[in-house]
Formats: structure tokens, C-alpha cells, sequence
């Protein structure tokens, strides 16, 4: 690599003398340049011990050291860490207070089981007007003549469940089309959120539709009365098994009857159904009497049988059963309606509609805490607040009588129950 022929252009013995030392100082070159080769591959001393250089090349990344048990980076490129919540800085809880125990007193629990009776109630004016703005110091309420102090009261408007029977037999032509004419009106009553079901009974009472808030299923129901059947009207077989049906639905419930007032054929007795009625809770009737004017032509011209073939019914037996459907409506809280001509109806089951969804309710704790299974009869009063009589005046300030609508009475409860 080096040329160190350099003496052969001088005297041989000068020649000599450089050729000498042009060897020493070309090998003396060669020593430094390996020397320095050597210096250059050996590794650089690390200043941490080698246990330490070992772990920190693992996996090719640089080791870093774990933070403080309280959290936070040890140096610049350290990883941050969250501190720990340590369990002993939350206080702990205080411990239960533990009764002090008198002495010579036994431990024992009371349980007192009071019952509540809720009575709803409708103000109307003559016209049928529902009268509000009436609160809890207007309501006074006698349990056999013992008054009684209301502990809740509310103003109630709220969607119906009621059940539509309909009267529809051989009897009449007149009385079969005002009683459809009369379940039409009250199917255009209907608001989306109300359940009605309807039904129709002669020999025996028959479910055309179940409980529905869907109004075209109510009008299907209702465009099946076509053809009758039989020209019995069992009405008190009919309307107690109503009764017993919505005995198993819970909330207040609504029977608007639409009927003629005649019971031909049933097995049951008047008494027999009055007792249901009485002891039937949360259902109110609404009778609809049907065939007024038919009743009364064959009143004047002496028409004979108007109620069906074969069957005797008189002038005595309509006003039989009008005295009845008064009745029930008073024993439940409803009303009890006799229009004349078609015209009447939509108003009437507007009235009728008013009644159901504008009421007051009223509860008491009765002062007779008996489970004696007893009847008790009821009167709700409405009085002015200082307990005088309440007075009602109409836009032109002439006073206005007002009527008060509730059930008259009902069955406490047996030990038993």
C-alpha cells in the first residue's frame, strides 16, 4: 500500500542510509493507522452497571422506570400514572343507633288495617251542566247520618271504561231502531283513549266485542244487530252477568243500558239483582230508556201487545220499569235518561259523556271501622264554606238549583276479606 523504494537514484551508501530509514517510518505509519482502526471498533464504557444495560435493551425499547406508589412521572420521559384513592381517606360510616330498651316492656308491632271509601260525585245544574270549581270544604258526606271527615279530594277527567248493552229482540220495529239509533250516539261519543265493550242480550246476554279503544271495531260490533233473535228481554239475567263480568276489571267502570225497562223471561228476581247491585263496587249505570212515543200511541189507541208476539205488556209495566232504571242509576250514581225523539240523543250522551269524565272524588276514613259485611247508606251534601247552603248563579245572576249526584250507599267488607 505505501512505497518505500526511495533510495535508487542516490549513492549506494546514501541510498542505504535512507532506504533504512524510509522502512522504519513507513513501518512506524503502519503501527498508528492500525492503532487507530483499533480504537474505533472497540465499544464505549457505559456508565450504569451491566445488569442494568441488560434489561433496559429488552424488546429493543429503553427501559423506564416504574412511577411512585402516589403516582406521576420519575423523570422526563417517564409515563404518567393516576393516583390511587386510598380507602382510608373516606371516612367511614356512622354506625346504627340501636334503641334503648325500656324495661318490663315486651316487644311487639301494631298493624291497624283502615278502610277507605271513595265516593264520586257530579254537581249538575238543572240543564245537566257540570258545576266546577268546587273544593273539599264544599263536600259533606253522612254515613247513616254520621258525618264524616273527607281526608281526600280530586277533580277527576279522565279517559272511560265502560260496557254498552244494548237491548235487541223480536219485540218492536220502532224500539229495535231508536235503541240502534241510541248505541250509535254513544259510539260518536267515544274519545281514542276510552275501552268500551260492547253487548246485546234477549233470551241471554251475548259479547259482540270485547274491550277496545279502537271505535271501528265498536261500529263492526254494532252493524252485526240486524236480524233478532228472540223477543224475550231477560234484562235482570242480563245485566247481572254484566255486573259479575266487570267484577274482575279493575277501576271505575261505566254500564251505559240501553233498554225499554221490560224483563220477560228471567231467572233471576228483582230483589236478586238489586242485591248485586249493592253489592257490586266501582260500577255505575246509565239507563237509557228507547220507545217512549211507540208507548205512548199504543197507550191512547190501545195497540195491544207492543212488546213482541204473545207477550202482554201494558202502560203498568213501562212504568214498572222506568221506576226500576231509576233505580239502579240511584243505587250506583248515574242517571237515568227517557228522551222522546232521535234529536235528543246526541245531547244526552253529551250529558252523559260530561258526567263520566267531570266529577269530583271524595274518600273517607268511615268512623264504623265494622267488617260486618253491612249496607251502609250514603248522602254527599255540597255546602257554601262557612256551611251554609251553597249557592249557584248562571250568567244573567239568577241562582241556579243544583242536583248531587252520588251513590246512595255501600257494602262494607267482611272480617274474612
Amino acid at each position: 500500500m505505501f512505497n518505500c523504494q526511495w533510495g535508487k537514484t542516490l549513492s549506494p551508501e546514501l541510498g542505504a542510509l535512507f532506504s533504512t530509514i524510509g522502512r522504519f517510518f513507513c513501518l512506524l505509519l503502519c503501527a498508528c493507522i492500525v492503532a487507530a482502526a483499533q480504537d474505533q471498533t472497540s465499544p464505549a464504557p457505559s456508565s450504569q452497571p451491566s445488569s442494568q444495560s441488560s434489561q433496559g435493551s429488552q424488546n429493543g425499547k429503553p427501559k423506564q422506570d416504574a412511577p411512585a406508589e402516589a403516582g406521576g412521572p420519575t423523570d422526563n420521559v417517564g409515563p404518567y400514572a393516576i393516583p390511587k384513592k386510598k380507602a382510608e381517606d373516606a371516612p367511614p360510616p356512622p354506625p346504627p343507633v340501636t334503641p334503648k330498651k325500656v324495661a318490663d316492656l315486651p316487644d311487639y308491632s301494631l298493624k291497624v288495617n283502615v278502610p277507605l271509601v271513595n265516593v264520586d260525585v257530579s254537581v249538575l245544574t238543572k240543564n245537566g251542566q257540570f258545576v266546577p270549581g268546587l273544593k273539599k270544604e264544599n263536600f259533606k258526606v253522612l254515613e247513616d247520618g254520621v258525618p264524616q271527615a273527607v281526608t281526600h279530594f280530586n277533580v277527576s277527567q279522565a279517559p272511560i271504561t265502560a260496557v254498552l248493552l244494548v237491548e235487541f229482540a223480536s219485540t218492536n220495529y220502532v224500539f229495535m231502531m231508536q235503541a240502534l239509533q241510541a248505541s250509535y250516539a254513544f259510539a260518536n261519543s267515544l274519545k281514542k283513549d276510552d275501552w268500551v265493550a260492547v253487548a246485546y242480550y234477549d233470551m241471554q246476554p251475548h259479547i259482540l266485542v270485547d274491550f277496545t279503544q279502537d271505535k271501528r271495531a265498536v261500529y263492526g260490533a254494532l252493524n252485526q244487530l240486524r236480524i233478532p233473535g228472540f223477543s224475550e228481554t231477560n234484562l235482570f239475567d242480563a245485566l247481572y252477568d254484566t255486573l259479575d263480568r266487570l267484577d274482575r276489571v279493575e277501576g271505575k267502570k261505566y254500564i251505559v243500558l240501553v233498554t225499554t225497562g221490560i224483563d220477560t223471561f228471567s231467572k233471576l228476581t228483582l230483589d236478586k239483582i238489586m242485591k248485586k247491585i249493592r253489592d257490586t263496587k266501582d260500577v255505575t249505570i246509565f239507563p237509557v230508556s228507547v220507545g217512549f212515543i211507540v208507548r205512548e200511541y199504543c197507550e191512547v189507541h190501545q195497540c195491544g201487545y207492543t212488546h213482541g208476539m204473545g207477550i202482554p205488556v201494558g202502560h203498568m209495566d213501562y212504568l214498572q220499569g222506568d221506576n226500576e232504571m231509576r233505580t239502579f242509576a240511584a243505587m250506583t250514581g248515574g242517571r237515568a235518561y227517557f228522551p222522546r225523539f232521535e234529536g235528543e240523543l246526541p245531547e244526552l250522551f253529551q250529558d252523559i259523556s260530561s258526567d263520566i269524565r267531570n266529577q269530583y272524588t271524595v274518600s273517607y276514613s268511615p268512623t264504623n271501622t265494622k267488617l260486618d259485611g253491612t249496607y251502609r247508606k250514603l248522602k254527599v251534601q255540597v255546602v257554601a264554606p262557612d256551611g251554609g247552603p251553597l249557592k249557584v248563579k248562571d250568567q244573567k245572576g239568577k241562582d241556579v238549583k243544583i242536583e248531587v249526584v252520588a251513590r246512595e250507599g255501600y257494602t262494607a267488607k267482611h272480617t274474612v276479606d
